[in-house]
């Protein structure tokens, strides 16, 4: 008899470990699980980090320099594929358009464009970053190539600041006498 012919009639699943039956089940009274303390009772769980109260080993690690990894910026990364086709002649292709047609997620981050696949559209491409490949078929397409530089840490101009909104008598302004009577003869109606 062979080692194949054994495995074969007794089957390829090994039985479950049937845990807390009882002496009697080969596993003992404590079912494998030793005696007393939480890994004993049930419910018992930990942290898949924790070491039992030992330093744990991102506490040992030792942290030293600087990495510039929270500051990298991140981009929509666009090819030129992904632009044939979508478009017509003569448009204007930015975030925007791109998300609504569903190319890129949403418009929060600046968009790069690169040189794979064929255009063969003149489109008007406006991105934040062009590499040399896609730059020179958007161009040879007969298209434009708009560059818009982000600038990192630049604030939005749209929204007014706090000194604006009180020049202006904005909602964090006082009211003015004008707008207490009237809201004096509103209440009186």
């Amino acid at each position: 008899m062979m080692i194949h012919e054994i495995t074969c009639t007794v089957g390829k699943y090994k039985s479950r470990k049937r845990v807390g039956r009882g002496p009697g089940s080969g596993n003992g009274k404590t079912a494998g699980r030793g005696h007393k303390g939480a890994g004993s009772r049930s419910g018992h769980r930990h942290r898949a980090y924790y070491e039992g109260g030992q330093q744990s080993w991102i506490r040992r690690l030792p942290k030293r320099g600087f990495t510039n990894a929270p500051f990298k910026t991140r981009f929509h990364v666009v090819n030129l594929r992904d632009l044939e086709g979508r478009f017509d002649a003569g448009a204007e292709v930015d975030a925007a358009a791109l998300a609504a047609a569903g190319v890129i997620r949403d418009t929060k981050l600046p968009l790069k464009v690169l040189g794979e696949g064929d255009l063969k559209t003149s489109l008007t491409v406006t991105a934040a970053k062009f590499s040399k490949s896609a730059r020179a078929a958007i161009e040879a397409a007969g298209g434009t190539v708009n560059e818009k530089p982000i600038t990192k840490w630049m604030r939005d101009r749209t929204k007014p600041t706090k000194k604006q909104m009180q020049a202006s008598g904005g909602a964090d302004a006082a009211p003015t006498q004008a707008s207490a009577d009237s809201t004096e003869t509103t209440n009186e109606d």
